[in-house]
C-alpha cells in the first residue's frame, strides 16, 4: 500500500495528471481532425519515459531508498518536456490551423526546442541544482560543446533566415551548384529539395545561406515561368530571315501546351558557322515540372514547320553519301511520291469527277505540308488560296463568334478541307487544328487554274460536288424532304459556280 501512496504522491507532485490530460486532449483532437504529425511519437516518448521514472521513484520511497532523490528530477524533467511536447502537439497542430495559421516546421522545432530548454532550466531549479554554480565550473566544457555544435548552429541560424526573409518557400523551384529541383521542406539542419530524377537532395541551411540559389521561373508581378532555349541548326541555302519568319510563326501559331503565350515565342540567329547558321527558339515554361517533355513538342513543331516550307535541318559537313543519286534513282523516288499522291486523291470524293491524267496533273502540284500534333493548320478568318489533303492524322474544327471558341467538327484522314478558300478566295471559315502528328498535301490556286482553264466543265462538277455534299447535311439536320433538298442543292450549285469562275477568270 506503501508503493501506491508514494506513487499517487509522486504524480501530484510532478503534474503527471495534467500531463496526461494535455496529451489526451491533443491526441484525440489531433486524430478527430485528420491531422498526423510525427511530433506525437516525441511526445509519447517523453511521457512513458515519465512513467518510468514515475514508478522506480515511487518504489525507491516505498523501501525508504536515498535513490528516490536522484530519480525524481530527471522524472519531474521528463514530465515538463512532455508537457511542451504535449502543449507544442495541441498549439501547432490543432489551433493555429484552424485560425488559418501555419508556422514552418523549423519555427516549430526551434520554440519546443528552446522551451523545453527553459522548462528543464525551470524544474532544476526547483529542486535546488545551483545553476550559477554548475555554468561557472562549465565554462571550458561550453566553450568545447559550442565549437563542436557550430555546424548545427550554423544550420539552425541559417534555417531561420531562410524562414524569416521568406526569400525561399516550399514548392520554389531552385538550383544550388549542380543541384535542380523543387524545395518540399525546410528544417532546422537541411533544406530538402526533390528532384525530376525523383530524388530528394538534403542541402544544408549553411551551403543554402553561403552558396549563390538560383530561384527559377520567379519575376516580382509575374506569373511562375522560366525561359527555355530549343536549338537548330539551318543551312545557308535558306536565309535567315526566312527560317525565323517560318519557324516563329509555327511555334506562336502552335497550341503547345505548357508554352506561354505572353511573352510570345522568339526565334533568333545565334551563331553563324562555315555551313550553317544555329538558331534557337525561346519561349517561357508555364511549369517548370516538364521541361523535356515540352522542348520535345516546341523541337517537333520545328521540323514540320522547316518540312512544310521545304527547308531541311543542317547535316554535318562531313557527311559522305556513297549512293549515286542517278537519273533513274531519282525517277523512281519521283514516281513513288507521285502514286502517294494520286492513290490519295483517288480516295477522296471531291476529285471523283477528274479523270486520270487530271489527277496526275494534281499530284504534280501537291506540295508536302506536314503538321505536329497541337499546330494550327488553318485560322479563321485567314486569307489562303488552298486546301489541304490529310493523308494520316486527325485533328479538330473550332469555330469563334468573338465571344466564345468552340468545337464543331472532327476530321480524320484521309479528307480534305479549305475548298471553299481555293475554289472562291473567300476566308477560312474556321480553325483547324491538328490533335496528332497530321500527314498532309497542300494544293494551291496556281495548280487547279490549268486544269479548269482547259476543261472549264470541271468547275460545275466541282461546284455540284461541294454543294450536294453541304445540302445533304443540312436538309438531315432540318428534316428537309429529298425536292427540297434537290432545289437548294441546284440553286447553291449554280451560285457557287457563279463564284469560281469568277475567281479563276473562266468564262
Amino acid at each position: 500500500m506503501a508503493f501506491f501512496q508514494a506513487l499517487w504522491a509522486e504524480a501530484l507532485e510532478s503534474s503527471t495528471e495534467w500531463l496526461l490530460l494535455l496529451a489526451m486532449v491533443a491526441f484525440v483532437l489531433s486524430k478527430a481532425l485528420a491531422i498526423d504529425k510525427p511530433r506525437f511519437k516525441a511526445m509519447f516518448f517523453f511521457i512513458a519515459a515519465h512513467l518510468v521514472g514515475l514508478f522506480l521513484t515511487a518504489g525507491f520511497v516505498a523501501v525508504g531508498s536515498s535513490a528516490a532523490e536522484i530519480s525524481r528530477t530527471p522524472t519531474w524533467i521528463l514530465a515538463a518536456v512532455g508537457t511542451v511536447g504535449a502543449g507544442a502537439t495541441l498549439l501547432f497542430s490543432v489551433v493555429l490551423p484552424r485560425m488559418r495559421l501555419h508556422a514552418p516546421l523549423i519555427v516549430q522545432d526551434v520554440v519546443v526546442g528552446l522551451s523545453m530548454v527553459a522548462a528543464s532550466v525551470a524544474v532544476l531549479s526547483r529542486a535546488g541544482v545551483n545553476l550559477s554554480g554548475l555554468i561557472a565550473t562549465s565554462a571550458v566544457f561550453t566553450a568545447m560543446l559550442g565549437f563542436s555544435l557550430q555546424d548545427v548552429i550554423g544550420n539552425i541560424a541559417g534555417g531561420l533566415a531562410l524562414q524569416v526573409d521568406n526569400s525561399i518557400g516550399i514548392g520554389d523551384w531552385i538550383k544550388v551548384g549542380d543541384v535542380n529541383g523543387r524545395v518540399i521542406e525546410i528544417r532546422w539542419r537541411h533544406t530538402a529539395v526533390e528532384t525530376r530524377n525523383w530524388e530528394t537532395v538534403l542541402i544544408p541551411n549553411t551551403a543554402m545561406t553561403k552558396s549563390n540559389v538560383i530561384i527559377l521561373g520567379r519575376r516580382r508581378g509575374q506569373p511562375t515561368q522560366l525561359r527555355r532555349w530549343v536549338w537548330f541548326n539551318v543551312d545557308w541555302r535558306f536565309q535567315p530571315g526566312d527560317v525565323i519568319n517560318v519557324v516563329q510563326t509555327a511555334v506562336r501559331a502552335a497550341h503547345i501546351e505548357r508554352v506561354a503565350r505572353e511573352p510570345a515565342p522568339q526565334v533568333v540567329l545565334m551563331d553563324m558557322t562555315d555551313t550553317f547558321g544555329k538558331y534557337a527558339v525561346r519561349y517561357f515554361l508555364t511549369d517548370i515540372a516538364v521541361d523535356d517533355p515540352t522542348d520535345s513538342d516546341v523541337r517537333a513543331c520545328v521540323y514540320f514547320a522547316l518540312q512544310r516550307a521545304d527547308m531541311s535541318l543542317a547535316m554535318p559537313a562531313h557527311a559522305l553519301f556513297v549512293t549515286e543519286e542517278t537519273h533513274d534513282r531519282k525517277q523512281i523516288k519521283t514516281e513513288r511520291q507521285l502514286a502517294r499522291r494520286r492513290e490519295l486523291l483517288e480516295r477522296l470524293e471531291l476529285f471523283g469527277a477528274c479523270s486520270s491524267e487530271e489527277r496526275n496533273e494534281l499530284a504534280k502540284s501537291m506540295k508536302y505540308s506536314p503538321f505536329a500534333k497541337n499546330e494550327v493548320m488553318t485560322r479563321q478568318g485567314a486569307e489562303a488560296h488552298w486546301l489541304y489533303l490529310m493523308e494520316e492524322g486527325e485533328a479538330v474544327v473550332r469555330v469563334s463568334d468573338g465571344v466564345s471558341d468552340r468545337e464543331v467538327a472532327q476530321l480524320k484522314g484521309p479528307c480534305i478541307f479549305g475548298e471553299m478558300s481555293l475554289l472562291t478566295g473567300e476566308p477560312r471559315s474556321a480553325t483547324v487544328i491538328a490533335t496528332t502528328e497530321v500527314e498532309c498535301f497542300r494544293l494551291d490556286k496556281t495548280a487547279i487554274q490549268p486544269l479548269l482553264a482547259q476543261r472549264p466543265a470541271l468547275a460545275e462538277q466541282l461546284a455540284r460536288g461541294l454543294t450536294d455534299r453541304k445540302t445533304a447535311l443540312q436538309s438531315a439536320r432540318e428534316g428537309a424532304s429529298a425536292d427540297t433538298a434537290k432545289e437548294r442543292a441546284a440553286r447553291d450549285a449554280n451560285a457557287l459556280l457563279s463564284r469560281i469562275k469568277s475567281f479563276f477568270d473562266i468564262d
